[in-house]
């Protein structure tokens, strides 16, 4: 595990003035994210639960979560049980998939 800590440059404007990353020395992904107020008071904490697919030799997220500590609320997200389809780990992305035109046609209303 690495623990990367970010803070605000003085000066700066930011909604978290300082930031833990606790990160997954053998996949690369952020396992936990403890994020501070501009009072350094500890305010959101988020996790990444992360699976392997074995089939494809990929380690990803199941499933993310996002603590509020202070309003006492949580988001989970991109759970694994809720996709339509697996993942697609064999998709090249191209420079023509980031232009607007193409950004705006992926966009949802």
């Amino acid at each position: 595990m690495w623990h990367v800590v970010a803070t605000l440059k003085p000066g700066e404007r930011h909604v978290y003035e300082k930031r833990d990353f606790y990160i997954d020395e053998d996949t690369w992904q952020a396992a936990a994210i403890d994020h501070y107020d501009g009072r350094g008071i500890l305010w959101r904490v988020a996790e990444g639960h992360a699976q392997f697919y074995y089939d494809k030799q990929v380690p990803w997220y199941t499933l993310e979560s996002l603590y509020d500590l202070v309003s006492g609320r949580y988001v989970a997200l991109g759970m694994k049980n809720e996709e339509k389809q697996s993942y697609d780990f064999s998709y090249a992305a191209g420079e023509s998939d980031y232009t607007p035109a193409a950004l705006r046609q992926e966009g949802v209303r």
